[in-house]
Formats: structure tokens, C-alpha cells, sequence
């Protein structure tokens, strides 16, 4: 794979990440240190490991996977998407103070991690087919997604703050949109 290559597969790859991370950012409204590296981290890390996974599955697991991965991600961005919609709604019609749902810790951190990396396990399985090298694109792979998701991260900040606290329903459809993406495309592919 070419170097030019490698960085379209990474940046396209990293997309999903990069508009998650944006809506995670218009939900949280203030983002820390600690939520961004967790967010990047885990993004990085699942985009990178997802490949490897992938290469090392090959052929014999691509037939059970690829009927339904779009389905998986679809559910699981919708799933989060549509609690977050929930807590956001909810707290504002009781007119009580709320605490916003931290989507960088806990199951759901795994779940968007997941979400956001299947097509990644796409792209292993076909370097695998292909017999080429995967350790330095998984690498190349993971980094890219880190930085996109901290890029996301940061503009979604600075977006909440600006538009106020009702930017988690914004944040929410935004992951039901990028699910959705991932469905439609794969649907009429």
C-alpha cells in the first residue's frame, strides 16, 4: 500500500470518530484532559486494533461479519444516540439541574470505541485477502484517529458552549445520523 494510499484509508477511516467526537464534544460542553484522552485514546487504539483483527480473522470470518456490521454500528451509535436524546429531554422537562452523561467513560466509551471501528475491521480483512503487511497501517491507522477525534473533540467544545446545553440533543441525532450513514451506505452499496 502506498503512502498516499494509506493516509486516504486512515483519514477516511477516521471520520466516524471525528464526528462522533464532535458530538461528544457538543454534549459535554466542556471537555477536560482527561475526557479527551480517554476519547482519543480509546478511538485510536480500537481503529488501530480493529484492522489487526481483521488481517488475522481473513476470509473464513468475512462472510458471517459483513451481512450485518453495518446493522451493529447503526444500533449501537442509534443506542447511544438516543440516550443521550432521552437524559437531554428528560432533565428539561422536570426543569431540574442535570448531570450530563460522560459518553468518554464506562460502557458507553466501549460501545461508541466499537461503533466507530467496524469499518476498520472491513479494511483488515480485505489487506489480509490481499496478503499485505498490516502492522504499519494499523499504526498509521490509530494515530490518525486519535488526532481527528481530539480536532472533533474541540470543535464540538467550543460549539456547546456557544449554542448552550441543548446541543446534547444536537449531539444525539448526529450519532443516529452517522449510524444511519453507515446503514444507508452499506444497504444501497
Amino acid at each position: 500500500m502506498s503512502w498516499l494510499t494509506l493516509i486516504g484509508v486512515a483519514f477516511g477511516l477516521a471520520m466516524d470518530a471525528f464526528a462522533v467526537s464532535i458530538g461528544v464534544g457538543l454534549t459535554l460542553g466542556r471537555v477536560d484532559r482527561r475526557q479527551t484522552f480517554r476519547l482519543a485514546w480509546h478511538f485510536g487504539l480500537f481503529q488501530a486494533l480493529m484492522p489487526v483483527v481483521g488481517w488475522l480473522a481473513g476470509m473464513s470470518v468475512e462472510r458471517w461479519i459483513a451481512p450485518f456490521d453495518h446493522w451493529v454500528a447503526f444500533l449501537l451509535l442509534s443506542a447511544i444516540g438516543g440516550k443521550m436524546i432521552w437524559e437531554a429531554v428528560r432533565h428539561h422537562d422536570e426543569g431540574e439541574e442535570r448531570v450530563v452523561c460522560d459518553p468518554t467513560r464506562g460502557m458507553s466509551l466501549v460501545v461508541l470505541s466499537v461503533a466507530t471501528s467496524i469499518d476498520a475491521l472491513a479494511v483488515g480483512l480485505s489487506m489480509g485477502l490481499l496478503r499485505q503487511e498490516v502492522w504499519y497501517p494499523a499504526i498509521v491507522i490509530g494515530l490518525v484517529a486519535g488526532g481527528m477525534t481530539v480536532i472533533g473533540l474541540q470543535l464540538g467544545q467550543r460549539f456547546g458552549m456557544l449554542l448552550g446545553r441543548r446541543m446534547e440533543v444536537v449531539g444525539g441525532l448526529v450519532l443516529i445520523g452517522i449510524g444511519l450513514k453507515i446503514l444507508i451506505e452499506h444497504l444501497t452499496a
